[in-house]
């Protein structure tokens, strides 16, 4: 039995209006939830060196770290090789000149902790502006 004789046939279609509202929908969810790299958060201003000469600088402390984690100062022994002995020694051999300049002299095969004991004497004599000397490959 054919109730609908007498229609046509109508021809599916599909309709876009739905599926571009979930697209703007996806989009703005999208736009809102991304987080924006900030590269002004973080400024770095690089050092330049025009020459192989370095400056002269009359406050200098040579602090010397050879591999067996013995130190000199001004190239006198310390002989305890505690932080407090070795801050001790930064402020005796600095007298009273606060802008004096810590260098480091390690040896390659110096252990970091030396290296950072120095370091951290320094800190506790008060002391903030320390260079490390290096060698140029032959």
């Amino acid at each position: 039995m054919n109730f609908q004789r007498g229609r046509q046939k109508e021809d599916p279609e599909i309709n876009l209006v739905p599926m571009i509202d979930v697209l703007l929908v996806i989009l703005i969810f999208l736009m809102i939830t991304t987080t924006y790299s900030r590269f002004s958060e973080l400024e770095i201003s690089l050092p330049q060196a025009a020459s192989d000469k370095s400056a002269d600088h009359p406050n200098v402390i040579d602090i010397s770290v050879n591999a067996s984690g013995d130190y000199t100062v001004n190239r006198t022994p310390v002989k305890d090789s505690s932080m407090e002995r070795l801050s001790e020694e930064l402020r005796v051999a600095a007298g009273d000149r606060p802008d004096t300049v810590i260098v480091i002299n390690a040896d390659a095969d110096a252990t970091h902790q030396s290296v950072i004991t120095v370091m951290e004497a320094a800190r506790l004599a008060g002391y903030n502006h320390i260079t490390f000397t290096t060698e140029n490959p032959r």
